[in-house]
């Protein structure tokens, strides 16, 4: 999401639709029908929990009501006609690049890979590409996708691919690399806030039917994740990741429940040092709508994306608490430069500048330090298996 990652400015608010959002685009009638039908959902949950559901649930609804969340429902969500762009389609050099390094990685043998949120399928069409062009065999490609509408345009997308299965769930044990790409960020997160001194749970009640922020006491350990958090001012809003952290346990699992394999997560966000920063003080959350970025996650539900930045000091100890080591830990561009993206850009045919330009534009976008390179990060954890010396070099684990 290069385009979209600007922050604004956190404030609350506590009306459906602002003056601000006039300038959005406007949703077609079927649209808006659909995410009136998901508030009335959400608005009768929230009545059945005596008025009041922690941020963390309205999110998961949000993107994960079946036919009516974000992920769940129908709407085009990637790409020029959708909210928001991720790396796979922006080069698909970038595909390329994560084949060079799991075969770097996992060896000889035939990779067997597992994604998930594979989007458009554009990482894993690059990757298979990239992969048979280079003579690497792939034995196997699991994809587990919640939105069936990507799902649809995946099968489409890789109908050509005899290694491509998709599954409803993550296996319970797994040999190989597991790739992540842009997939933390979207899971449901809660919200603290404090005031006078101590540390509150923000949720999400009703006023006249619309949804407002509410503010609760917290549970103490709800603070174990912030570094500080006794210093940090009030009026400090931010974001922990228990979904996150569990969702790398359960990795952790499966991998050690195989015979050995890595993950690899790539996504936007900080070591716990610089997210909870004390000027962080409005947090990270932020909605895509339509290729534009806002921060109200009560506009129109179901229609917008709702992200936030990830605590990878928080993945890396939950990968830890499930038995993985941390392979590495560094930048996007660190990544890609070290798994072979200049020789890829390099070996394309110079001559044709149609072709030359757009791939060498595409390669700043991923690795500047002013588009992506440096505000996504890359995370491996490992169980059994040796991290190249090349990037053992590189690696900045130490300011998790």
């Amino acid at each position: 999401m290069f385009d979209l990652r600007q922050r604004l400015p956190a404030a609350d608010r506590t009306t459906f639709l602002t003056i601000a959002h006039m300038s959005l685009p406007h949703p077609s009638a079927d649209a808006l029908q659909a995410s009136r039908d998901l508030q009335h959902h959400i608005q009768h949950i929230i009545l059945a929990n005596d008025g009041w559901i922690s941020f963390s649930h309205y999110m998961a609804l949000a993107l994960y009501t079946p036919d009516l969340g974000y992920y769940a429902g129908g709407a085009v969500k990637l790409g020029k006609d959708g909210d928001f762009t991720t790396a796979p389609e922006i080069s698909p050099l970038f595909g390329a690049t994560l084949a060079r390094f799991a075969a770097e990685l996992l060896g000889p043998a035939p990779l067997r890979l597992l994604e998930f949120g594979a989007g458009t399928g554009k990482l894993a069409h690059d990757l298979l590409s990239a992969a048979a062009g280079s003579g690497t065999a792939v034995a196997s490609y699991q994809i587990v996708e919640v939105s069936s509408e990507l799902r649809a345009r995946q099968q489409q997308a890789l109908a050509n691919f005899s290694q491509i299965e998709w599954l409803d769930k993550p296996p319970t044990a797994f040999s190989g690399l597991v790739i992540a790409n842009e997939v933390l960020d979207a899971m449901p997160v809660q919200l603290l806030i404090k005031r006078g001194g101590h540390w509150l749970e923000r949720g999400v009640a009703l006023d006249d039917q619309r949804f407002v922020f509410a503010d609760r006491d917290c549970l103490p350990d709800l603070t174990e994740q912030i570094p500080e958090a006794s210093h940090l001012p009030d009026e400090y809003l931010t974001e922990i990741h228990p979904q996150q952290a569990g969702f790398l346990r359960m990795l952790g699992d499966m991998l050690r429940a195989g015979d050995g394999g890595a993950a690899l997560m790539i996504d936007y966000g900080f070591p716990a040092s610089e997210y909870y920063l004390p000027q962080r003080s409005g947090g990270t959350l932020m909605c895509h709508y339509r290729h534009h970025a806002h921060a109200d996650p009560f506009y129109l539900p179901g229609l917008q994306d709702i992200t936030s930045h990830v605590d990878f000091s928080a993945m890396a100890r939950a990968g830890l608490s499930a038995g993985l080591g941390v392979g590495f830990y560094m930048s996007q561009a660190a990544f890609l430069i070290g798994a072979g993206l200049p020789n890829l850009l390099a070996g394309q045919p110079v001559t044709d500048p149609h072709h030359w330009l757009p791939l060498s534009n595409a390669v700043q976008k991923l690795t500047s330090p002013a588009e992506m390179g440096e505000l996504f990060k890359a995370l491996l954890l490992v169980d059994r298996i040796e991290v190249p010396a090349s990037f053992q070099n590189i690696d900045q684990s130490y300011r998790l």
